[in-house]
């Protein structure tokens, strides 16, 4: 399951141990899917344990990844 979407990557629940640095595919919904990197253990509980990661390619393939329009950043 992911959470905390947002265009650059996500926080990943697996009930597996990973290593920050390990490379993961990632598939949404539609059955695409995405190279992403473990960035960060943020926790474990009851088994299920939550990771950080983020996409390792960005570009037009991955801008509607998730389903969502995210808004433009800001210029400066």
């Amino acid at each position: 399951m992911a959470t905390n979407l947002n265009r650059h990557g996500a926080a990943i629940q697996v009930e597996r141990e990973l290593a920050v640095g390990a490379t993961v595919d990632v598939r949404n919904g539609r059955g695409v899917e995405a190279a992403a990197r473990v960035v960060a253990h943020v926790k474990a509980v009851q088994g299920m344990r939550t990771y950080g990661i983020e996409f390792l390619e960005q570009g037009a393939q991955l801008t509607n990844f998730w389903g969502i329009t995210f808004p433009l950043a800001p210029s400066a």
